[in-house]
């Protein structure tokens, strides 16, 4: 059979492994697609500085690479230009990509997806949202006939990480992020780890294929890791929970309309949770449809050989489509749901007082909580002298309700401070 030509963007951890793994198994890769996969090159910045790899391979000119007689571009540089040019360039010219490009799809997926369409290319993009773990293609074709309702999970190693040592050795976030610098678990800057935006551009993707509507970065509601304190996991702690950054879409119903949320940020969960006992630097995302119920995938979410296997899966996938003449799945954005603003979202707070320790001060707080028709759950109060700690459970209720009565807790003469304010996930509201 005629090769299967592949250009592959980038050789750094995850291209090395995708090079290796092509060496060590290019065998069994060509049985299971029906031909051989040849490398035709490897675009990178400075092929000096890549002396494992084939001269004859290197190239600093990906756009010659792309434009040649390659079958299938293979991108794993990140970030969106010059990526996205190079990518609706291979699409627009019927040559299939694979991407892990979780940044460029959150932006530009509708782009690209149309380019694929107009030329019948393949686009596909496992290795984009949790590494190694299945769960890009059981969304766009095991449970295309179900009805996805929720998708919430953990989908950033290097925050997962952090949260789980300061709630194993009450460190606080500056520590373990030190910590997991040097284990190699966060990057020079984590800013995209920490902050949210890493998990909130895997958030959009999800919830673009879930629930068939055309979802971006910009339509995430999105919170980091850094102000959660170690009395915030004492907290959680002392309650049977935890402390995880959570990326979450719903499919609701308001007022007879549909629509969907899509949200990232800390959440206390219960310590029985599955997701409370994912450690360390994976993740796991659970999906909730109407036939199917509840499923749960979990692995490694990042590394280099854990995405050079998600890659390797989508390459052997578009390579048999190119071998038989078919395709695989394109953009699915029939429903085109509206996504709600997180003042509209129901959620559940973890409200944390400090407060002068003196009669009356309980019936004053709970009242604002009435005036602003938010329920409370729990209360917990403990006296320090003149002062008291008061730790107050909500039911749920919109997020724009909770967020005014904080405001006006705020403001109570007997209030001295709002020590920390958290959302709950996981529990009946």
């Amino acid at each position: 059979m005629k090769p299967i030509r592949v250009a592959m963007l980038g050789c750094g951890t995850v291209g090395t492994q995708v090079m290796r793994i092509l060496d060590e198994q290019g065998g069994d890769l060509a049985a299971r697609i029906g031909a051989p996969v040849e490398l035709a090159g490897v675009a990178v910045r400075r092929p000096n500085r890549h002396p494992d790899v084939p001269a004859h391979l290197l190239t600093a000119d990906a756009e010659a690479l792309v434009a040649s007689d390659v079958d299938v571009v293979v991108e794993v540089i990140g970030g969106i230009e010059p990526v996205r040019g190079l990518l609706l360039s291979a699409l627009s010219n019927g040559k299939s990509v694979v991407t892990a490009n979780k940044a460029l799809l959150a932006e530009h997926a509708a782009d690209l997806f149309a380019a694929a369409e107009s030329s019948g290319a393949d686009l596909y993009f496992e290795a984009a949202v949790a590494g190694a773990i299945p769960l890009v293609r059981p969304l766009r074709e095991s449970l295309a006939g179900d009805r996805i309702t929720r998708v919430m999970g953990i989908v950033n190693g290097t925050t997962n990480f952090i949260l789980s040592a300061m709630d194993a050795t009450g460190a606080s976030y500056a520590e373990t992020l030190d910590e997991a610098s040097r284990l190699g678990y966060a990057e020079a800057d984590p800013t995209a780890d920490v902050d949210g935006y890493d998990a909130a551009s895997k958030a959009a993707i999800l919830a673009s294929i879930a629930f068939h509507t055309r979802v971006t970065a910009a339509d995430v509601y999105r919170e980091g890791i850094a102000a959660v304190t170690p009395a915030d996991v004492a907290a959680a702690k002392t309650l049977g929970r935890t402390i995880k950054l959570l990326a979450i879409c719903e499919r609701a119903t308001r007022d007879g309309e549909e629509s969907v949320s899509v949200r990232v940020h800390p959440a206390m969960i219960p310590r029985t949770h599955p997701l409370a006992t994912v450690g360390g630097a994976f993740n796991a995302v659970f999906v909730e449809a109407d036939a199917a119920g509840s499923l749960m995938f979990y692995g490694q979410g990042a590394g280099g050989a854990p995405t050079a296997s998600a890659v390797l899966g989508d390459l052997v996938a578009v390579a048999r489509n190119k071998v038989v003449g078919g395709r695989g799945p394109g953009e699915s954005s029939y429903a085109a749901l509206p996504v709600r603003p997180i003042a509209q979202v129901n959620t559940r707070y973890h409200v944390s007082l400090d407060v002068a320790d003196r009669a009356g001060v309980l019936s004053a707080v709970a009242s604002v909580f009435a005036e602003h028709d938010v329920s409370i759950a729990a209360v917990r109060q403990s006296g320090r002298g003149t002062d008291a700690s008061l730790v107050i459970v909500t039911h749920s209720a919109p997020d724009e309700a909770l967020r005014s009565t904080v405001d006006k807790v705020a403001g109570l003469p007997a209030v001295r401070e709002v020590a920390s304010v958290m959302r709950v996930e996981g529990e009946e509201s």
